[in-house]
C-alpha cells in the first residue's frame, strides 16, 4: 500500500516522503517555500547513495529554486522532486503515483522535468495531475535563452563584443543541446562534452564549427566561458585550479560544489553569474503562463541579463561574490512579501 508522509524539518522546507512497493516508487517533494506562490521545481529521477543524500539534494535543489523564482520576479516560491531510482522500477506504475500525490498537494507544488526523468515520465504524470509542465522542448528553449542573455553581461562586463567568444558547455542532453544551439546562432564558438560522448557528437554535428571534448576535460578547456549544463556540484576547487576561462555562466542548478567555490572563483578573477540567474528561463516560461497568465513570458526571460549584469556590478563594487549579492537579493524580495503580508492580515 502507498504510503504518505508528510514532515516539516527545523529550519528546512515541508518534505512530502512517497513509498510504494507496488511500483518500486520512494519519492520526495520538498516544498521550500511559498511566500511569493506555489512552490516550483522539476521531478529529478536518479541514482542515490542513500535516502539522506535524496533528501539532502532535493533540499538543495528547492532552496536554490526559491531565489531563483524571486530573482526571477515571479509569483513563486521553491520547490523539487526527487525520484529514487532502482532496480525494479515500474517506472510508469511509479510516475502515475507521484502525479497522484502531485494532484493531492492541490497545486501548492508545481513541476516539470529534470535530469532523468523522460518525456515519457512526465506524460504518465500529466494523466494523473494538472499542475505538471510537459513542454520539454520550449522549457529548454527558453533556458538557453535566458543563458544567452547572461552571458551577454559577462561578455559587458569584461567589454568584450560576444561574437566570436569560445564556450565549453557541459552536457547534451534537452537543456545543453539547446544552450549550444543558440548559443552558437549569436557567434559564439562550441567546445560540447557529455558523458554519452555518441549523444554529444550527435548535436554537435548540427552546429557549424563545434568540437567535441571529454566529459573530464570540458570545464577546464581553453575557452572563455564554462556552461555547466547537466548535474550539479561539478565546479569544484580543483577545477577552479585547472580553470583557464574567465567566466562560469551555465543552466545547472547548484554547480558549485559548496558556497566556498564563489570565492575561490572571485579570487582568481573569474566572473560568475550564479545558476539561479542563468539557468531561470524554464520556470519563467512555465510559472509565467500557468500562475502570472503572461501570454509572452521573453521580456521576463531577457530581464535575467540585467539582474546578472546588476549582481556582477554590485560583486565589483562591494567586494562580495556574485553568490552572495543574488542571495540577499532573493531574499530581501522575500522578506519585503512577507512584510507585506503581516501588514495585509
Amino acid at each position: 500500500m502507498a504510503e504518505v508522509v508528510t514532515k516539516h524539518a527545523a529550519g528546512g522546507p515541508r518534505c512530502v516522503f512517497v513509498t510504494d512497493p507496488r511500483s518500486g516508487l520512494r519519492a520526495i517533494v520538498a516544498l521550500d517555500d511559498t511566500t511569493l506562490g506555489p512552490a516550483v521545481g522539476g521531478v529529478r529521477t536518479m541514482r542515490y547513495a542513500s535516502a539522506d543524500a535524496a533528501l539532502t539534494d532535493v533540499r538543495a535543489l528547492a532552496r536554490a529554486m526559491t531565489r531563483k523564482c524571486s530573482l526571477a520576479g515571479l509569483d513563486a516560491g521553491g520547490g523539487k522532486a526527487v525520484v529514487l531510482l532502482a532496480d525494479g522500477l515500474d517506472r510508469k506504475a511509479a510516475f502515475a503515483r507521484l502525479g497522484q500525490v502531485v494532484e493531492e498537494l492541490g497545486g501548492v507544488f508545481r513541476t516539470a522535468g529534470d535530469l532523468g526523468t523522460t518525456a515519457a515520465d512526465l506524460a504518465v504524470m500529466a494523466e494523473h495531475t494538472r499542475y505538471v509542465h510537459t513542454d520539454e522542448r520550449g522549457l529548454a528553449a527558453a533556458v538557453a535563452r535566458g543563458l544567452l542573455r547572461c552571458i551577454e553581461a559577462c561578455a559587458s562586463a569584461r567589454g568584450v563584443p560576444v561574437e566570436g567568444l569560445s564556450v565549453a558547455v557541459q552536457g547534451a542532453g534537452a537543456i545543453g543541446a539547446s544552450a549550444a544551439v543558440v548559443l552558437a546562432e549569436a557567434g559564439l564558438r562550441i567546445v560540447l562534452a557529455d558523458v554519452d560522448t555518441r549523444r554529444a557528437e550527435e548535436v554537435a554535428r548540427g552546429i557549424a564549427g563545434a568540437r567535441v571534448t571529454s566529459a573530464e576535460r570540458v570545464l577546464v578547456e581553453d575557452v572563455d566561458i564554462v556552461a555547466p549544463c547537466a548535474v550539479g556540484g561539478v565546479v569544484t576547487a580543483e577545477v577552479v585550479r585547472a580553470m583557464r576561462a574567465w567566466a562560469v555562466c551555465g543552466a545547472a542548478n547548484n554547480a558549485l560544489a559548496s558556497p566556498e567555490i564563489a570565492r575561490l572563483l572571485a579570487a582568481r578573477g573569474v566572473l560568475h553569474v550564479p545558476d539561479p540567474i542563468a539557468s531561470a528561463g524554464a520556470v519563467i516560461d512555465g510559472i509565467g503562463l500557468s500562475v502570472m497568465g503572461l501570454a509572452d513570458r521573453t521580456p521576463l526571460i531577457d530581464r535575467l541579463g540585467e539582474t546578472a549584469r546588476l549582481v556582477l556590478d554590485e560583486a565589483k563594487a562591494t567586494g562580495r561574490t556574485p553568490m552572495d549579492v543574488a542571495e540577499a537579493r532573493a531574499l530581501a524580495r522575500i522578506a519585503a512579501a512577507r512584510r507585506q503580508l503581516r501588514t495585509t492580515d
